[in-house]
């Protein structure tokens, strides 16, 4: 009651104080739910729409047996979202009198739109059903002028060629692969090649991104198979990894630096208060109140207007997080950051703040505990 009562009776003081937390809190939901949805936002563009962890043959192998059974092993654990089987190899495509080097892949489309999703970035046409029907890249495409429907030659590394009928056109937003990738069905990769049950890699994706080394690991010891290797997302790309370590730690230290101004404000102002009210406490001390009591009482204040502070911020926060994935877009009209809220992020924030404003009250607190009630009202 007379830690309420002080912050009354100092509203001005109270409101910086709540000011002060609401926006150390609001700084830092934004900034960490802003770095998270980056990162998402990276992860989605950069591996978002390919294989994450990737079972390939080893040593100078290109191909391995397509063994249904362990496909079927792979798909029943509950870490993996999206398993498909893949049949590459390179080959020349010809058309007009020019040469290109191609990769033609060969998927069953209801397992690799899983993971591609081949059926949402087609642009026109239609994904390949039959044998030697064939999709190509817009980039591709549009450099050899193509159409739907027409035919093109393919010589395979054997020096064996056939005609392929182009029946789509897609678009996966990266012009290397939309110059080199020639999707196609299973069979028809296999009968191209002549490799017939033959797979040149199991691709996957997991439920947790970052655990897929520890995946990758974990698969290689249970399958014990000298004629494969497992490759992961992390070994190859390591600079991304550098780059989203880095994110999170310049957000970790706006936020400490952030805390730590807040902490220092409540001190400031709560240290002002004692001397303001130390004519009051020096009456309830000769009152009969214990210096345990005196204590309590910023430490209360603390406590309180952590509590005020934080949920304000924390809505004022969200609410900027939400302004600006809605705002800042990409010139397609998608957010520059996608909207991202982590609840136990947040919760945590809101403890953390509530638990500084009490410590920094922790100071004054004591401060007003060595107070003599004598020489205060001695002095008035």
């Amino acid at each position: 009651m007379i830690a309420t009562r002080f912050l009354k009776d100092n509203k001005g003081q109270t409101f910086l104080i709540i000011l002060g937390i609401t926006i150390g809190v609001s700084v830092q939901i934004f900034i960490g739910s802003l770095i998270d949805g980056l990162q998402i936002s990276l992860i989605n563009t950069t591996i978002g729409s390919s294989s994450q962890v990737t079972l390939v043959p080893s040593g100078k192998e290109k191909y391995f047996k397509n063994d249904e059974t362990l496909f079927q092993a792979i798909k029943r654990d509950e870490r993996f979202t999206a398993v498909s089987k893949s049949l590459d190899s390179s080959g020349f495509l010809f058309y007009d009198e020019e040469s290109y080097p191609v990769l033609v892949r060969g998927f069953e489309f209801e397992q690799g739109n899983q993971i591609y999703q081949f059926d949402k970035k087609l642009i026109e046409g239609k994904l390949p059903s039959e044998k030697m029907e064939v999709a190509l890249g817009k980039n591709l495409v549009e450099e050899l002028g193509l159409s739907i429907g027409e035919t093109i030659l393919l010589a395979t590394p054997d020096r064996k060629t056939v005609d392929l009928i182009v029946v789509g056109v897609y678009d996966l937003k990266v012009a290397s692969l939309n110059k080199s990738w020639v999707i196609t069905t299973l069979p028809t990769s296999e009968t191209i090649f002549d490799k017939e049950n033959q797979l040149s890699s199991i691709e996957t994706q997991v439920k947790d991104v970052f655990q897929a080394d520890i995946i990758a690991e974990e698969m290689f010891a249970s399958l014990n198979r000298k004629d494969l290797e497992i490759t992961n997302w992390k070994s190859q790309n390591e600079e991304l990894l550098s780059g989203l370590a880095g994110q999170s730690a310049s957000s970790y230290m706006i936020q400490v630096f952030v805390l730590l101004a807040v902490l220092l404000g409540i001190t400031s102002v709560l240290a002002i208060s004692v001397v303001q009210k130390s004519k009051q406490l020096g009456i309830l001390k000769a009152m009969g109140i214990k210096d345990r009591s005196a204590s309590l009482i910023f430490l209360f204040q603390g406590l309180l207007l952590g509590v005020i502070g934080s949920f304000i911020g924390t809505f004022v926060g969200v609410g900027l997080t939400y302004l600006f994935s809605n705002v800042v877009k990409n010139p397609d009209g998608t957010p520059l950051v996608p909207f991202y809220l982590d609840s136990q992020f947040i919760a945590i924030s809101v403890m953390v703040a509530i638990a500084s404003a009490t410590i920094a009250a922790s100071i004054p607190a004591r401060k007003s505990s060595k107070l003599n009630p004598m020489e205060v009202i001695k002095n008035g």
